[in-house]
């Protein structure tokens, strides 16, 4: 199958070159623009640096988690497997339009041919589980090791030694792994590890993405107009895209497996859970757990509404569908106004239900293509939801750091001491996101404190 479709509709030679505008980056509409009412951009959340990071972490972080689905799909011998596959290597294609605009197009499809074999020894890999082949396996996991020698090798020279191969060595071989122990333990039917490993894949990458993005800007200063990837204002917009997108991407997996029926639908339902947990977590540690428990609440209540979606979907209840329906237009209003008033005007309400109508839509297109087996419009749809979101991310870090600019005022962090980050790096980024989700649930005290969910279906 071929996508033709692009998700990255601006190359990144065009963010090092000139300001967001409109259309940003990474693909997706520029949700700065609706931040706030004074139209100035807020310190450095929308800077030529920070959008090539995000670019970046869209990318990367998209690959993994395409990347675990396309093998699951292809263990089950699922339908879908195709579709599934080819989003996986239009994000390639992505990827390496994004390389191919810094480095020229002979780098391009120098970078494509070694990444996607990697890919292709995932699927030697899948393919050998399923034979029960062992030596086949094996065969597969030497080519993925040579594969991280050659690809470290590859980045290595390209940034001119500011990542270096062996380090670049170390964080591959950590996604190499995380994706494979993801993929065996959903074999061994251990599907609570298996959804563990992919929301650990997920967030490594983007510590490739602050890497990546770094060295780049590290090596071509004057094109970013000297700012910097990794200033408060800008891990705020990574974190919140992260939990934001992985929002989107396990919230259609945990649809599909519902009405599948699946095994590990629980466990993938969890997954989706636990995403929502890391932002209550955050706020709990700011203002207590009553506060987090009440946002607990409101925010799963969409997810609920999903759910009884997929439910009635399975039932061929078509009320129960149009109540489902009814109840997420309701819950966009709410939330909608409850972020305006919280944020000051700086989020309009109008925009956020026009941009929630279009998180929820992208959702039910993508669950209800894939019901009615229509796979070409499912995987598109799931790359949009997902691509979504990182306007989503952008406009409410935006509204945040113009709301408490004192908080974002400090030094960049500092980038990771490895290539494509590792363990050590995990810890770091895991403590500063926390504080800094921390904070942005200051942006949103109006939107726990002053109202409760309404009441429940």
């Amino acid at each position: 199958m071929k996508m033709k479709k692009s998700y990255l509709a601006v190359p990144l030679s065009a963010a090092l070159l000139i300001p967001a505008a409109g259309v940003s980056a990474h693909g997706h509409e520029d949700h700065s623009k609706m931040s706030h009412s004074s139209g100035k951009v807020s310190l450095d959340v929308s800077s030529p640096a920070s959008d090539l990071r995000a670019t970046l972490d869209q990318l990367l972080s998209e690959h993994a988690f395409l990347a675990v689905v396309a093998m699951q799909k292809g263990i089950d011998g699922k339908e879908d497997f195709e579709q599934a596959a080819g989003a996986l290597n239009q994000n390639t294609d992505d990827l390496s339009a994004a390389v191919g605009s810094v480095y020229g197009d002979e780098a391009g499809e120098a970078f494509k041919e070694i990444w996607a074999s990697h890919i292709g020894y995932f699927v030697d890999y899948v393919k050998a589980t399923g034979a029960k082949d062992e030596d086949a396996k094996q065969k597969a996991l030497k080519e993925l090791d040579e594969y991280r020698v050659e690809q470290a090798a590859f980045l290595d020279k390209a940034t001119e030694g500011r990542l270096k191969a062996a380090d670049l060595e170390g964080g591959l071989k950590v996604h190499i792994t995380q994706l494979l122990t993801s993929f065996d333990s959903y074999v061994a039917g251990d599907y609570d590890a298996a959804y563990s490993n992919l929301r650990i894949a997920i967030e490594h990458m983007y510590m490739v993405g602050e890497g990546l993005s770094g060295a780049i800007v590290d090596q071509y200063p004057d094109k970013f107009k000297n700012t910097k990837v990794d200033t408060p204002a800008a891990d705020l917009r990574a974190g919140l895209n992260r939990n934001f997108s992985e929002h989107a991407a396990l919230a259609v997996l945990a649809m599909q497996k519902g009405i599948d029926g699946a095994k590990d639908f629980d466990a993938a339902a969890g997954a989706l859970g636990e995403n929502t947990d890391d932002l209550t977590a955050s706020i709990g540690s700011v203002y207590g757990s009553e506060a987090a428990q009440e946002f607990k609440k409101i925010w799963s209540s969409h997810i609920g509404y999903f759910v009884d979606y997929v439910k009635a979907t399975g039932a061929k209840d078509d009320e129960a569908r149009d109540m489902a329906v009814q109840e997420l237009d309701e819950y966009r209003v709410e939330q909608a106004a409850f972020l305006d008033a919280a944020t000051e005007g700086r989020l309009k309400s109008k925009d956020l239900e026009e941009g929630l109508k279009v998180h929820i839509d992208q959702l039910l297109l993508a669950f209800n293509s894939y019901n009615e087996k229509d796979y070409d419009k499912t995987y598109p749809a799931i790359r949009e939801a997902y691509g979504h979101m990182y306007g989503v991310g952008e406009g409410t870090a935006t509204a945040i750091v113009d709301q408490f600019p004192d908080k974002f005022k400090g030094a960049p962090a500092g980038m990771p001491n490895t290539g494509l980050g590792g363990a050590a790096e995990a810890q770091s980024s895991a403590g500063i996101l926390w504080s800094l989700l921390g904070i942005a649930a200051a942006s949103i005290l109006g939107f726990f404190g002053l109202r409760g969910r309404r009441s429940q279906h």
